[in-house]
């Protein structure tokens, strides 16, 4: 996303992140994680009191079904009462089953209601976090990051946070609520069968810890392989032109085929795992209510227990396998969170490697004089683009820079963005070292048209401002006349309000020259950066009009062109000639020509070369 030219410069140290493994809970994550739900604790809390009132009514229908055998039904059936009283019994009993039913399925509501908003609210302010810290990222940065393993962070990893806090957190507590509670109630009706029931615990401790740990290797090699296809993906999309035009379409379709079966490869370790777990513990509660109903047979047949006991037991046993089987789900979303929270982390923790300085100076008025002081600069250590460049551009004064390819151009105008930092002398803007300057008031004073400028999906006017409300629509439209745009967006459907796609694929690559003029008109900048050929690859009438904007353009601002055809920059005040990274020639293009030195040598291989093309 650099302007850079030349040479690689990124390492791979950002490629392999994913094949970080930490802990399977890190507390020092989590407390981090909750911290988002700090601004929502109001109703976390009344989140937590509901979930109180929930473990209440999980645990009363089966104390009360005892109540309603033993005391209505049984006594009824036995004449130990008559029927009239065990109905009379009865009826307030059922009510207050039924009472408690509805009450339990309002506050089960209620919780889910409130769960779900703290957590899409709280994931909601981590989300636009990201974004911000993401767009504050210096560009060595997304030099070492593919884009789409970054879309992975905030979309699949903040999916993975949100099942966690919507799910997991209040949940949780209110699992281990209901467990505390049916414990205690088993024991009250009876030690013996809750001695039985709790039997089990060893047997699912054991399952639990067993399964969890193939559980968290899946959910960290599907978040890898996730991640790995995401890129390729974002890769394969965004070129899928060249794709296409070197018929690569059999080669891209057999190693997203390979990145494609990894993934199913470990999705298919995870539903495994699963489908091992849930039968186990399914089988394990089963077994423990066989035990309960033999065990309470004998003791009923022996007369130290009562039906109702053994059906209390029954439905209470239900109650309490649930929220443990419900818990060990929750570990697979705690383990697909820590996975994910790691790298969302990482990623907020990355410092970036330009930052506005404590102190910065203010720039009331800009001139646009620039100074390049002995500058030297590489974006890998030792490998040097730029060495002891030293140059003045005055104010107003327009400078052509050419050179070959890789001899420092771009760089040059990556430094003056501050897009990178020198790592020799310093670079000034009317006398002002630009890293004493905010990078937003600094940039703000630019405006940069590219070789291959990039349109967001949108409207043509939206295109020109950039969603800048301060520019008007008067502005927008007297910016594309002035630099020629207007005759083509006329002639589209809806004009200014007409949707271009995205990346401006429904334009030409003239009318994207047109539109990146248009831009930087509307935004009236001090200093023009004009990267690389702005007038190649189009026809003849366009490249005149592509012409006649940048002379209008330039006129009255500090105009530096990198340009690859010499013959476009003839009537600039000075060129700048740079060769492996060097200044070697300044001047004219008279002056230059008169030299004979590499201005003469590139001008004679593209006066060559073009009239070889033009008798072919």
């Amino acid at each position: 996303m650099g302007f850079h030219g030349g040479g690689g410069h990124g390492g791979r140290g950002a490629f392999d992140e994913d094949e970080i493994l930490g802990k399977a809970y890190d507390a020092r994550l989590m407390r981090r994680l909750l911290g988002y739900l700090m601004p929502y604790r109001g109703l976390v809390m009344v989140a937590l009191v509901v979930l109180i009132g929930l473990s209440f009514t999980e645990a009363a229908p089966p104390v009360l079904a005892k109540f309603i055998v033993d005391n209505a039904i049984t006594p009824a059936v036995t004449g130990d009462i008559s029927a009239e009283t065990g109905f009379a019994r009865l009826v307030p009993l059922g009510l207050g089953y039924l009472a408690v039913l509805i009450a339990s399925s309002l506050l089960r509501y209620g919780q889910n209601v409130l769960a779900s908003y703290v957590g899409q609210n709280a994931m909601y302010d981590l989300r636009v976090q990201l974004f911000r810290h993401l767009q504050g990222l210096s560009l060595s940065f997304f030099d070492r990051n593919p884009v789409g393993r970054l879309m992975t962070r905030i979309t699949n990893d903040i999916d993975a946070l949100t099942d966690m806090v919507t799910q997991g957190v209040v949940s949780i507590f209110g699992d281990v609520l209901v467990i505390l509670t049916i414990s205690v109630v088993l024991f009250v009706l009876d030690a013996r069968l809750a001695l039985v029931t709790f039997a089990a615990l060893p047997v699912l401790v054991w399952m639990t810890t067993y399964f969890r740990r193939i559980m968290r290797e899946s959910f960290r090699a599907i978040r890898i392989r996730l991640a790995r296809i995401n890129a390729y993906l974002n890769e394969n999309i965004s070129g899928m032109a060249i794709v296409q035009l070197f018929t690569r379409e059999r080669a891209a379709l057999r190693t997203f085929d390979d990145l494609n079966t990894d993934l199913l490869e470990a999705n298919r370790g995870q539903i495994r795992a699963v489908s091992m777990f849930f039968p186990a513990v399914n089988l394990t509660r089963s077994a423990t209510t066989a035990a309960l109903f033999i065990a309470a047979g004998y003791w009923i047949l022996g007369g130290s227990m009562t039906i109702g006991t053994l059906l209390a037991f029954w439905q209470l046993v239900d109650r309490f396998f649930s929220p443990i089987q419900d818990l060990a789900e929750k570990y697979n979303i705690l383990q697909a969170a820590m996975a994910s929270s790691e790298r969302v982390f990482r990623l907020l923790d990355t410092e970036p490697g330009i930052v506005d300085p404590p102190h910065p100076r203010d720039l009331p008025a800009v001139r646009g004089e620039i100074r390049f002081a002995n500058v030297s600069f590489a974006y890998n250590e030792g490998d040097w683009v730029l060495r002891d460049v030293d140059f003045t551009i005055a104010a107003g004064e327009s400078v052509a820079i050419v050179g070959a390819t890789g001899a420092g151009k771009t760089s040059i105008i990556s430094l003056i963005s501050r897009f990178y930092d020198v790592q020799k002398g310093r670079i000034e803007l009317d006398g002002i070292d630009i890293r004493e300057l905010r990078q937003r008031e600094l940039r703000r004073h630019i405006g940069v048209v590219l070789q291959d400028p990039f349109i967001f999906a949108g409207s043509v006017a939206s295109n020109i401002r950039l969603n800048d409300p301060s520019i008007s629509d008067e502005r927008v439209r007297a910016a594309a006349t002035f630099v020629n745009a207007d005759r083509f967006i006329e002639r589209l459907p809806q004009g200014y309000e007409t949707v271009v796609t995205e990346r401006g694929s429904t334009l030409s690559v003239g009318q994207k020259q047109l539109l990146a003029f248009a831009r930087a008109i509307a935004f009236n900048p001090e200093i023009l950066l004009v990267l690389d050929e702005a007038t190649s690859s189009v026809d003849t009438e366009t490249e005149h009009l592509i012409q006649d904007a940048l002379a209008k353009l330039m006129t009255g601002r500090t105009s530096i062109i990198i340009a690859h055809r010499l013959s476009t920059i003839q009537n600039v005040d000075r060129i700048i000639v740079l060769h492996k990274g060097r200044i070697v020639e300044v001047g004219t293009h008279r002056d230059l020509l008169a030299q004979r030195g590499v201005y003469h040598r590139l001008y004679e291989l593209q006066y060559r070369a073009h009239e070889q093309t033009a008798s072919a």
